[in-house]
């Protein structure tokens, strides 16, 4: 799937975290989703670490698996 620039409708590349435009400059965060059911995760932070959590019953998600998706509009 080729996520497109909403100002100019070229190719975005991820970087970082957030999608980027390399035409107009542009910047989108990217939403860190499930790998198995593409839903949102939850983030969760303590003592330091970072832990990704699905909360339709796939249960911690490692940050090798995250998948970036843009934002919904």
């Amino acid at each position: 799937m080729r996520v497109m620039c909403e100002k100019c409708q070229q190719p975005l590349s991820l970087s970082d975290g957030e999608f980027i435009c390399s035409a107009c400059g542009a910047h989108y965060p990217a939403q860190l989703c499930c790998p198995e059911c593409h839903q949102p995760l939850e983030v969760l932070k303590a003592c330091g670490a970072v832990d990704y959590f699905c909360r339709n019953g796939h249960g911690l998600i490692s940050r090798k698996r995250i998948l970036f998706q843009p934002p919904d509009h």
